[in-house]
């Protein structure tokens, strides 16, 4: 499958699929919220490489990664029902912390507390309007 826009689709399809399989498992160990993040499909489209978050603490990943690496087979084959191709991937599921990393990124933004700017010089001053206001009251002076 040399065409990487066809791998790109057949990733894109598969990611849409597993993750509504996977947010049917019925296994307990999949706890959490559980994201797939992105798919990678190799160029002879043999093996697809799932990219999972998993929101939670390091026993809830760890035990989301067992139930879906224990489910793959069924996961695979459910997978080869829906898609019209000869040979389903082989599926390799991987922690992806990005996520987790954004969160943590937003969270150390937030504490820091940013001044407000100064003031700009411009900003104070008009656009000559008082000068012309200053000649006005000279004028009306003088006629007095």
């Amino acid at each position: 499958m040399p065409d990487p826009r066809r791998r790109q689709r057949l990733g894109a399809l598969i990611e849409e699929i597993l993750s509504e399989l996977i947010r049917q498992m019925k296994d307990p160990r999949v706890a959490g919220m559980v994201s797939l993040t992105r798919v990678q499909v190799t160029q002879d489209a043999s093996l697809a490489r799932v990219f999972i978050s998993v929101m939670g603490s390091d026993d809830d990943r760890k035990g989301t990664m067992r139930a879906l690496e224990h489910a793959t087979g069924f996961l695979r084959s459910r997978l080869g029902s829906e898609l019209t191709i000869r040979h389903v991937p082989e599926l390799q599921f991987s922690l992806d912390r990005s996520i987790e990393e954004g969160d943590r990124v937003i969270a150390l933004l937030n504490k820091i507390d940013i001044p407000p700017a100064p003031p700009d010089e411009h900003d104070d001053l008009d656009d000559g309007d008082e000068d012309e206001d200053d000649e006005d009251d000279d004028k009306d002076e003088e006629k007095a």
